[in-house]
């Protein structure tokens, strides 16, 4: 039987289009020459930085957290220093990755409570006590800069996760902040903005009063804490500065801003992702945008040797709910309606994609070609078929990695790996309760043992989304271009991008069967006579009649000069 199932497992291997390590051409992305970098095209990857890698074992418990979480919900020694370590080896490089995107780095309340699932800490990001220092458990200020550094010097962005909407839970060592500053009930019902805005996520969650105009001191706990660290007097000089140089009242939300903006002017993350963004008044995102483009631009022109480009700042938000078929409009709910692209947002989330992700490819492609470039032209979406938090992921049992890959990374729009999904990490973790299954730690052991799931091994699942995210990551027009079907059988399809001084095409090929070499119509994107890459497989071949057949006998081809 097991003689059997390797035989079941390399013919489903080949009928994916991915072949044993023995017959790759590691070599064959080499020749690819990348275009300019488009937020449209950005290949995020998205990670808990204590779950990914561990590369410091002495931070692995700070504060005096203690290992007495219920399952999944401790701290696990990721750490800064660990994802630099990977950026470094040419794992984000090889999957085609040019955006790194982390939890919120700051630091994180330093007891455990529990919400009714268990003990749990803060080490996803969410739980904030103090948002002007990395987390000691993360790291230090100099690895969040090498951090920041080592990825620019390697050709990708930094997204960083940031949080306007609510502190960490109170605990006995985490006190609650002023009255003026949050508000601790009613807890959100959700039915209209009133009960989205102006409430608490869930119980002991304190909300922050973004609405407020009023001026308000330094939380009484905030100034302990830094007195005690010796850092008070500089925070508030800072401080003071911030609000003389803007004229801003001295109000929540913008020190909020300001030390936000902070990791924008001290290391220059290129862009904010937005947590809980529907949970603020809209406005205030514009507002943040303003401030974050402002220390951006002035980082840029203090560091030209470590800027990647000349992009503007970028900003993407979770806007629980918002699908692509919404378009610029998102229901609050009671007869409300919020743009949020126009409030201050680049890109939002699509939570559409992971439903979307079962149609035909096709439909898929067509659909989400037209909403971007009609509803949504100038603006974006972030595709994902899992994350941290939701439950209902695109293929929660990894049975169709492969499927997987080619429909986000070849979807139009943005595409959002979370990390494991290149390597099929397990969604489903026996004894962990709620989110928690969703944040396992990183199976860096079956990728460098290639273990065996069912059907598939794990190295050949990376190895396909590593060739589909390279050629993503070379031709724009593939998240931000037009597309056109070209053949149903082999399904084939070309996208095309022309502006900006930028123009690319190419035609890709999904679904041969194994073990056929059918000619690929081209005929209208490149001429007779022209060499043509498989940028799969590594083989080349000239087109004839608006053909071009590479002989490759794989299930997948990405064609390009």
């Amino acid at each position: 039987m097991q003689a059997t199932a390797i035989k079941l497992g390399l013919a489903l291997l080949l009928a994916a289009g991915v072949m044993p390590a023995s017959h790759a051409q590691s070599s064959q992305h080499k020749s690819i020459s990348a275009q300019p970098f488009l937020w449209e095209n950005a290949t995020v990857y998205f990670l808990l930085t204590d779950r990914f890698h561990n590369a410091n074992h002495k931070n692995d418990l700070a504060y005096g957290r203690k290992k007495d979480a219920a399952p999944q919900r401790g701290y696990a020694g990721g750490d800064l220093a660990g994802i630099t370590a990977k950026i470094k080896s040419g794992y984000f490089k090889d999957l085609g990755v040019d955006v790194i995107w982390l939890t919120p780095p700051v630091e994180q309340i330093h007891a455990g409570t529990d919400e009714g699932t268990g003990k749990s800490y803060g080490f996803h990001g969410y739980w904030a006590k103090d948002f002007t220092r990395v987390d000691a458990n993360l790291g230090t200020e100099a690895d969040m800069r090498e951090f920041v550094d080592t990825a620019h010097a390697h050709g990708m962005r930094v997204l960083l996760d940031v949080v306007m909407n609510h502190l960490g839970p109170v605990t006995e060592q985490d006190p609650v902040w002023p009255d003026e500053w949050v508000r601790t009930s009613p807890t959100c019902t959700y039915k209209d903005t009133e009960t989205t805005v102006s409430c608490t996520l869930v119980k002991n969650l304190p909300d922050i009063r973004t609405d407020s105009n009023a001026t308000v001191s330094l939380p009484p706990a905030l100034v302990a804490k830094w007195k005690a660290e010796g850092r008070y007097d500089r925070e508030v000089k800072e401080l003071d500065a911030f609000f003389q140089r803007t004229g801003l009242p001295r109000a929540p939300r913008y020190y909020l801003m300001k030390w936000h903006v902070d990791w924008v002017k001290k290391y220059g993350v290129d862009g904010f992702r937005a947590d809980t963004a529907k949970h603020t008044e809209p406005e205030i995102w514009i507002e943040l945008h303003g401030l974050a483009s402002a220390a951006y631009e002035d980082w840029k022109r203090a560091n030209p040797k470590k800027k990647l480009g000349n992009q503007a700042f970028f900003m993407t938000g979770e806007v629980y709910n918002y699908a692509l078929a919404h378009g610029q409009e998102f229901d609050m709910g009671g007869g409300k309606s919020v743009n949020f692209y126009q409030n201050g947002f680049d890109s939002l989330i699509n939570f559409g994609f992971k439903s979307d992700a079962n149609k035909a490819y096709e439909a898929l492609f067509s659909d989400y070609a037209t909403r971007l470039h009609g509803p949504l032209a100038g603006y974006s979406v972030l595709n994902y078929i899992s994350s941290h938090d939701d439950g209902g992921p695109f293929d929660l049992l990894r049975q169709k990695p492969f499927e997987s890959a080619s429909k986000l990374l070849l979807s139009p729009g943005a595409a959002q790996i979370y990390y494991g999904d290149e390597t099929a990490r397990s969604l489903n973790v026996a004894g962990a309760q709620g989110d928690a299954t969703l944040r396992s730690s990183m199976n860096w052991d079956e990728l460098a043992k290639n273990a065996s799931r069912d059907s598939y091994r794990i190295a050949y699942v990376r190895q396909h989304w590593s060739r589909l995210g390279l050629f993503r990551r070379a031709h724009p027009a593939i998240g931000a271009g037009l597309h056109e079907k070209l053949a149903e059988q082999p399904y084939t399809f070309k996208r095309t991008y022309d502006k900006n001084g930028i123009s690319d095409k190419v035609v890709i090929a999904l679904d041969i069967p194994a073990n056929t070499n059918p000619a690929i119509s081209v005929g209208g994107v490149f001429a007779d006579g022209q060499k043509l890459r498989d940028y799969y497989s590594g083989k080349t071949a000239m087109v004839v009649n608006g053909k071009v057949q590479f002989n490759s006998g794989l299930s997948t081809i990405l064609i390009a000069p």
